[in-house]
């Protein structure tokens, strides 16, 4: 019977083959797994842990920050210690989980231009205010696995054709066939670059400043293991592998989602879980539904992946005051396997991905949001299509400003809806995740979009530590209500074993104004109907519909109130929320 070691030798050289199969190399995969083993610091029995198969190392008390580490800002203070002490005095227990943005020096995008990953920006604080955070709280980090910045050193030997990085680089020739590259942009693929070794043409997914790494060669793999070790022996225990769908490259070819990028996944899986046993990869990939969940892979892929449908849909729901999109999505969506889960979020440091909404709202539909965001003061970011022609790629907005109305314009429903919005995704199957301007209910930032002429920076504002403090101290200010109401649910959330991200969730059919579905708990004695009115007019629900077991007390966990199932309707305000639970058990700790 082979060793653990042996085993994990033999599925590190399978990923390998796979990987590497139309490369020529200069060492065999043995000698490249022994590389990545002892890169990792697992290549001896004694080193490596055995990671639990189908494993949820996650339950319903795992709800994540989103957050810049500049985020709140205080004078005379390094931003990252501003931002943990907001976050110990405003996030309390509610919060266990934070995704510091990139925290590295960088050339632009706000830090996805990476310059150095081994160091922390200095303008933020250094390593050991990242530990600090560590020691509190679970702390997701990007690992930008597809690109760095052209003013890396490794870039800058690639332009004098010798030291690290000389060779990191992915080129082409304008006589390529590069007509089927998917592209998020509208900018040229290839920047021309002058070297020591002539004229090369640098492939470029994003921008001429974020110049694309080339996989095809090893030690670009083992440099990346080595920085993933490093984030792991500072306490770093998630990794979001940033825009990791365009990892591998082949011309003629529409280089993304290509197999070899899957084998990547699967590989840094391995590696990392045998390094610490309850780490966690979440990939990033902004694209259609279908091929989203395909970086499940067999439960041998990502641990987590983005809901990126789940934003444009919920922003539609709520602007039309129709579910029937979201409900047929929903309906459709495949149950997370143990050991995986779906990462839910609505708004971000990016902006309303339209790409993922692509076959599930029609043209007209999507055109129709567009408007309505723009009319909100919303910013639209382009790409260029396999044709040439410009499409809407992403919607740059704060979701506040976003759901301030309706496709009929702004109104009174505001607040309400925002948090209807909140209680449907914390609701949802899977680890909610909320961008820190949601929480702090942060409007459209137009000063900062005309100082950097960057559409995403609508919604990348930086707040006065001491001014938002002020702001939650007062009762009446939006940033206070939005926040009291958000810490809520959340307190209320953890409590619920329904609300495991692997717990039941079935999609009830309540027609198009109320949107609803049921969790039950993983061992199934806790049953939550999660019930929605998503218009901005009053909508009767009967109770008969739920189906309501009658042998239980229901409860509603948000309003408190007690469910009389004599009641043959319950009537919703516009963009109430309920999670109606039976209470048939002190071990589900209800919060009031």
């Amino acid at each position: 019977m082979l060793s653990v070691l042996e085993q994990l030798t033999e599925r590190v050289e399978h990923h390998l083959a796979v990987i590497y199969q139309d490369v020529e190399l200069k060492k065999p995969y043995t000698d490249l797994c022994k590389q990545l083993l002892h890169t990792m610091r697992i290549d001896t029995a004694d080193l490596l842990v055995t990671p639990k198969s189908h494993h949820n190392n996650w339950d319903q008390k795992d709800v994540m920050l989103i957050t810049y580490g500049d985020s709140i800002e205080k004078t005379g203070e390094k931003p990252l210690h501003s931002l943990h002490s907001f976050l110990k005095k405003y996030c309390g227990g509610a919060i266990n989980s934070v995704h510091l943005l990139p925290f590295f020096p960088y050339s632009s995008d706000d830090g996805f231009s990476v310059i150095d990953y081994s160091s922390v920006n200095e303008s933020l604080g250094d390593w050991d205010d990242i530990q600090s955070i560590t020691q509190d709280y679970r702390v997701m980090s990007d690992v930008v696995i597809n690109h760095c910045s052209s003013r890396s050193l490794w870039f800058e030997n690639f332009i004098k054709g010798e030291g690290t990085g000389s060779d990191f680089f992915f080129t082409a020739s304008l006589e390529d066939d590069v007509s089927d590259v998917v592209r998020p942009r509208t900018s040229d693929l290839l920047r021309l670059t002058k070297t020591k070794h002539g004229e090369k043409q640098v492939w470029c997914t994003f921008s001429h400043d974020q110049v694309d790494f080339d996989f095809r060669n090893p030690a670009v793999l083992d440099t990346f293991v080595s920085i993933i070790r490093q984030y792991l022996d500072t306490g770093i225990r998630i990794f979001r592998l940033d825009a990791v769908a365009f990892l591998w490259k082949k011309v003629g070819t529409d280089c993304i989602n290509l197999e070899q990028t899957h084998e990547v996944v699967r590989l840094l899986r391995i590696l990392i879980e045998h390094a610490v046993s309850n780490a966690v990869i979440i990939t990033e990939t902004n694209i259609p539904n279908r091929q989203n969940l395909t970086y499940f892979g067999n439960a041998n892929e990502a641990h987590g992946i983005y809901n990126f449908s789940l934003p444009p849909l919920l922003v539609n729901t709520l602007v039309t005051g129709s579910c029937r999109h979201i409900k047929a999505w929903l309906s459709s969506m495949p149950p997370a396997q143990n050991g995986t889960f779906f990462f839910n979020f609505i708004a971000s440091h990016d902006g309303i991905g339209l790409r993922p909404a692509e076959g599930l709202l029609e043209d007209q539909e999507l055109t129709s949001l567009v408007n309505t965001m723009q009319n909100f003061g919303g910013r639209i970011s382009w790409r260029t299509t396999e044709d040439g022609k410009q499409k809407a790629y992403e919607i740059n907005i704060a979701l506040y400003d976003a759901l301030q109305g309706t496709i009929k314009g702004a109104d009174k429903w505001g607040l309400d809806r925002f948090i209807c919005a909140h209680s449907i995704m914390f609701g949802l199957e899977g680890i909610p995740g909320i961008y820190i301007h949601s929480l702090l209910g942060t409007g459209n930032d137009y000063e900062k979009v005309k100082n950097t002429s960057h559409t995403r920076s609508i919604n990348r504002h930086k707040w006065d530590y001491t001014n938002l403090q002020e702001q939650l101290a007062s009762p009446y200010s939006q940033q206070s209500k939005v926040h009291a109401r958000m810490i809520k649910l959340l307190n209320i959330r953890k409590e619920q074993p329904a609300f495991h991200p692997n717990a039941t969730q079935f999609t009830l059919q309540l027609g198009e104004q109320i949107f609803g579905f049921w969790r039950q708990s993983i061992d199934r004695r806790q049953s939550i109907f999660c019930i929605f009115n998503v218009t901005d007019e009053p909508q009767n629900v009967r109770l008969s519909d739920i189906n309501l077991i009658g042998t239980d007390t229901w409860f509603d966990l948000i309003s408190g109130h007690t469910m009389s199932l004599e009641d043959i309707e319950y009537q919703l305000t516009p963009y109430q929320s309920m999670w109606i639970s039976n209470i048939g058990s002190e071990s589900f700790n209800l919060v009031k």
